[in-house]
Parts: C-alpha cells; structure tokens; sequence
C-alpha cells in the first residue's frame, strides 16, 4: 500500500507540476511513484482509457509516473557510477602510497621513476607557483607552468610562420630537439608522427605541441614520417620506421605515436611513460569524448624502448587504415602489460576534420586480428626493410620512404 496524507505536505505545495506530484519520500520504498495517466496527458487532444479512473482512484492524488521514475533511476545509475570511482581512487590510493617512493623538493612531494598522472592524474596537487626547481635534481612531473585545460586554436597556419614564430623564444635546437636547462629532464621522448598529404595539419600540431611539452620540462624530438608511392597508407610501419631512425640521433627512452591531426586540450597530460604502455588520447571530440570501446588504442598512444622493443613494434602487414590500433593493444597483453590512461579531462584532444585522402579502409584486417598472437613474433621490427630519405628542417626531421609489402615479408600463418 501507498501511505497517504490527507492533504500534501509543505514542500508539494505551489502551483503547475509540482502541486500535481507527491514527493518521492512520501511513498513506499519499494513501490515507484503512482501516476495518473489523466495527468500525463494533461494538456493533449488524446482521451484517458477507461481503465485509467480505476487506476487513478486507487491513488492518493495525481502525478507524473514517468518522469519521477527516470529521475529515479538516473539517481540510481549516478550513485552507482560514483560508488565505483570512489573505490577505484581509494585502491588508487593505498596502491600509491605503499609501492611507490616519494621524492622531496622544497618540501613538496613528487613521485619518482615513473608517472605520476598515471595514478593520480588531475586530482593529484600541482606544485605552487613560487616552487623553485633545482638544475641537479629531476623535473617534477607537476609543474605550476601545467594549468590544464588550455584553448585550442584549429586555424591554419604556415609552417614558415610557425617557425617564425617558436624560433624567437622557444630556444628549440635544428631538427626539433629540446631539453630544458632548469632541471633534468625526467624522459626523453621521441614524438613520431606519420604523415602523407596533410601539410596544413604538421603546422597546427606544432603550435599546440611545442609549448606544451616546454611546459612539462620533457626533452623532446620531432621525428615526421611520410609515406610515398602508390601503396595504401601503413601507419603502422611508418612507426616501425620512426622507431629505427629516431633510435640512431640519441638514446631515447619513451616513444610518443602521434597522429598529424590529434590536439591536446590539456598541458596536464603528461607526456612521459610508465610503467605500463600509455593511451593519452582516451576522449577524442570526434566521439563525443566517450572511448568508442575499451580496447581502443588509436591517436596517441606511448611506450618504453623496452615495451615497444618487447612487442615486437607494431605490425607492418596492415595496409589502409583500420585495424593496427587493435593489434598493438593485443601485442602490449600478449607482453604482459596492462594499458594505463589518463584521469578525468586529461585525455581530451580535437581531431582536425579531415576525410581519408586517398586512404582505402583496410578489409583484410580481421583476419590479420585473427591471428595476431601468432603473427607477433613474425611481424613487426623483426622483419622491416626501408630505404629513407631524410631532411631535416628547423622543427622536425623528415623521413620519407617508400612502402611495399616486399619491404617486411612474412611467411602465412
């Protein structure tokens, strides 16, 4: 039974819907709110039903069964959503707090050897603005430089004016490389992005990434591979190439795979690695910042040397888009490794719209994906041959090669 009152209580009193509707407390909790089907359409052309005068007068009054309902239920999914992050940011927590080392720079706490957004993200505390960092010791990962979300200016750009514009004061060495002189740099990471006919995007990306990753205190090297001939685009093995010629300038030890026309939207997503491979672009614009689905691994994804050397790179046998996201996510669980991804609003980036010039969608990838464990060990950095031209320009060095499936030969599986 319903407990009913002879007159509404206070907090029902007024006028338009909320005289017309019982406070959810005032029924029993295991019943849903009554509703009058009269109320409902209150207001239309449309008749009740006759069966609607027994309903309705079995009920104290009138009101909306719908919509208290919904609203019941929202409140019901909400707290139940909350419940689970509390949880996850207390085991976070505890985990943080017994299995990792902290360091201590003028009294403020940072964690060392590995990083730190991985676990906290953007609940951890930011250093204080009048924070002083010291040139012998390693850069926080925290940096009141870091504010978060930051605009995002889409609008093209000359490449010439970009350099222009980062050589003034950006003290940004030939070729694209970086390190800061204020402290040690934590990772050097080389950012590797694969390229065919999106000239107006490098400049775009630039303008966003720079500054950016200067402000994180990482050093940095721009590493531009482009595809030529006639063959479909091989993101995958553009990468595998990046990788063996980024690996002859300098001892790098993280590895950035960046899309041309992926733009962060917040300074606070640290561009270093982990102890696990690291996804940075988990809420994307162009899918209404929700990850399309858990093993999504695609726009910018980073790994150790170690890691990507441990995988086996990613496949080469990949060619048009679609297909080679997912069969690095299958490589990094075969290694034993877990994906991490940043927290809260850290992953959102812009995509730059954009249609697939010229790029045909791969058809025979779910057979590759079929066999992805067996085919690692067969393909990948193992099996690569190339034949690069490079230049290098003021903010990058370029890496052209021409693809052909002769380049990584794999026997079938």
């Amino acid at each position: 039974r319903f407990r009913t009152a002879p007159h509404p209580p206070p907090h029902h009193q007024g006028s338009g819907l909320q005289s017309l509707c019982p406070h959810p407390l005032d029924l029993h909790p295991t019943f849903p709110s009554p509703c009058s089907l009269p109320c409902l359409l209150q207001g239309t052309s449309q008749e009740p039903p006759l069966w609607s005068a027994s309903l309705t007068s079995t009920l104290p009054y009138p009101n909306r069964f719908f919509l208290i309902t919904n609203t019941y239920l929202f409140m019901v999914q909400a707290q139940g959503k909350m419940l689970r992050d509390n949880v996850r940011t207390i085991g976070i927590l505890i985990r943080d707090r017994y299995t990792k080392r902290n360091n201590t720079l003028n009294g403020t706490d940072y964690l060392e050897g590995y990083n730190s957004s991985e676990y906290l993200g953007q609940s951890a505390t930011y250093l204080p603005e009048d924070f002083t960092i010291s040139p012998g010791l390693p850069c926080p990962e925290k940096l009141p430089y870091m504010k978060g979300l930051v605009d995002v200016n889409m609008s093209e750009i000359s490449m010439e004016e970009i350099q222009r514009m980062l050589s003034q004061d950006s003290d940004i060495e030939y070729g694209g490389h970086w390190k800061p002189k204020d402290c040690k740099a934590r990772w050097k990471v080389a950012i590797l992005i694969p390229f065919r006919n999106r000239h107006e995007h490098l400049p775009i990306l630039f303008r966003h990434m720079i500054p950016m990753l200067q402000r994180q205190r990482v050093q940095f090297g721009f590493y531009v591979i482009e595809q030529d001939g006639s063959y479909p685009f091989n993101r995958a093995m553009l990468f595998n190439v990046g990788f063996m010629e980024a690996m002859k300038d300098l001892d790098w030890d993280c590895l950035v795979f960046h899309d041309v026309d992926h733009i962060p939207e917040s300074d606070r997503n640290y561009y270093g690695c982990g102890q696990m491979p690291r996804h940075f672009a988990s809420k994307l614009d162009k899918y209404m910042y929700i990850l399309p689905y858990n093993e999504f691994f695609g726009g910018v994804s980073g790994l150790t040397v170690e890691q990507f050397k441990k995988i086996n790179g990613f496949p080469n046998a990949f060619w048009g888009w679609g297909g080679e996201d997912d069969d690095l996510w299958r490589r990094v669980l075969y290694a034993g490794y877990n994906v991490s991804r940043p927290e809260g609003d850290l992953g959102k980036y812009k995509s730059i719209p954009h249609h697939h010039r010229g790029e045909v969608q791969f058809l025979g990838r779910y057979k590759l994906l079929r066999y992805s464990k067996e085919r690692q060990p067969l393909d990948g950095l193992n099996n690569l041959k190339y034949t690069p031209n490079i230049t290098v320009n003021l903010l990058y060095k370029n890496i052209t090669v021409n693809l052909t499936p002769e380049l990584a030969p794999v026997d079938e599986v």
